[in-house]
């Protein structure tokens, strides 16, 4: 049945096999992930059983994994996520401006993520502050969202960074706010130019300080002389950075973010079939006028492209930057208000329970019978099946 596609289904049905062909290359983070996605929402987990209050239909509910790659469990996270994004907006036109790198770049960087994806966001950010600070383009503060992407449509790994960013900010002494151009945010070629020096400048300064590693293909490029050979060239390519048009308003920039905050590599709504070990699923021909096309492959080629976008523990994907980073957000955006004369949108007061925020935050109900559309209440708890603990010395995963 289409309802019951999805990835958790493959990684059932095909992801014992994997693990045992593929033993010397998984990670550890790629085994969790794998283990969650196949248990979410799955008796393994636990659960409750629901009762309707109006028409006695029973259902049975199963804990979800949380994790942050699988296709299921994003709703809440993006709900709260996005309710707290709603109260930083200003009223001024949004941009969204992407960074790429290069193919010799994504190939080291799937085999250094947590180096090269920190440089990729570092490097951006750093673009945009000083292009945007110079009084020869803007002269003003800037703040951005940043959200990493590490696939294409076909799951092959094309790591680059989505950054959503507000056009303009205050002047260097504070004093007044500074607006981008109608329609025009900062040149593109320039972006690129002063991108390209400071990712390099980075990934060189990352292999001097030997925290690059090289494997395989690639184990070559360990020797200074061949890292240089490979970077030479990518010192002259010109490097592709676009900036998509403005966003129309706040909506469109918390719909846009919406989209893109919380994505994970595939949504279980592209997979069109699972046919014994073949996996089919949609994508779109970017080469090709975004023509819309289903492409198959193995289960074991489709669980090993799922598994290339698996971050490494810790690793933040959204970060923020200027005056909209952590540190001093709350501080940095009651100034721009001032500056704008805006008023500060009122905070939403978060509802307790889950299914109450859920519910509060997307505007759709978990309690809804699917029956009569009475409320549904919790009549029992279904216990977390207990795991044995296994002894240190059999532990091999």
């Amino acid at each position: 049945m289409r309802s019951a596609l999805g990835v958790a289904e493959v990684l059932r049905r095909h992801g014992a096999a994997y693990r045992q062909a593929h033993a010397g290359h998984l990670s550890q983070c790629q085994r969790r992930v794998m283990a969650a996605i196949e248990a979410c929402r799955t008796a393994a987990l636990g659960g409750h059983v629901e009762q309707c209050d109006d028409c006695g239909q029973v259902r049975i509910a199963y804990n979800s994994c949380r994790n942050r790659h699988c296709p299921k469990c994003q709703g809440l996270a993006r709900a709260e996520w996005l309710a707290d994004r709603q109260a930083e907006l200003l009223p001024v036109p949004y941009f969204h401006v992407v960074f790429t790198v290069p193919a010799p770049i994504a190939e080291i960087a799937f085999q250094n993520k947590t180096v090269v994806y920190g440089i990729l966001f570092k490097a951006a950010a750093e673009t945009l502050r000083l292009i945007a600070a110079g009084p020869k383009h803007l002269g003003a503060a800037l703040g951005l969202v940043a959200v990493l992407h590490t696939w294409g449509q076909n799951l092959h790994h094309h790591p680059h960074l989505h950054c959503v960013v507000p056009g303009g900010g205050p002047s260097a002494d504070g004093t007044r706010w500074i607006g981008c151009r109608p329609g025009f945010f900062l040149p593109v070629k320039v972006l690129a130019r002063l991108y390209r020096r400071l990712f390099l400048t980075a990934l060189q300064a990352a292999f001097d300080q030997r925290r690059l590693q090289f494997h395989a293909d690639l184990a070559d490029w360990a020797a200074p002389e061949a890292f240089a050979a490979c970077l030479r060239p990518l010192r002259a390519t010109p490097w592709v950075v676009f900036a998509k048009r403005p966003f129309g308003g706040p909506e469109q920039v918390l719909d846009y973010l919406g989209r893109y905050t919380h994505r994970v590599a595939i949504t279980n709504r592209r997979l069109v079939s699972l046919h014994e070990t073949r996996v089919s699923f949609l994508w779109k021909d970017y080469r090709h006028h975004d023509k819309r096309k289903v492409m198959t492959l193995d289960a074991d080629e489709f669980i090993r492209r799922f598994l290339l976008h698996v971050l490494p523990d810790g690793f933040h994907r959204i970060r923020h930057y200027g005056y909209l980073a952590n540190g001093q957000r709350a501080a940095k955006l009651a100034l721009c208000r001032r500056l704008l004369a805006a008023p500060a949108p009122p905070s939403p007061a978060m509802a307790g329970d889950y299914r109450e925020r859920y519910h509060q935050l997307t505007g759709r109900s978990l309690e809804l019978c699917p029956c009569c559309g009475g409320r549904m209440v919790q009549i029992a708890l279904i216990p977390r099946p207990a795991t044995p603990r296994r002894p240190a010395s059999l532990d091999t995963s």
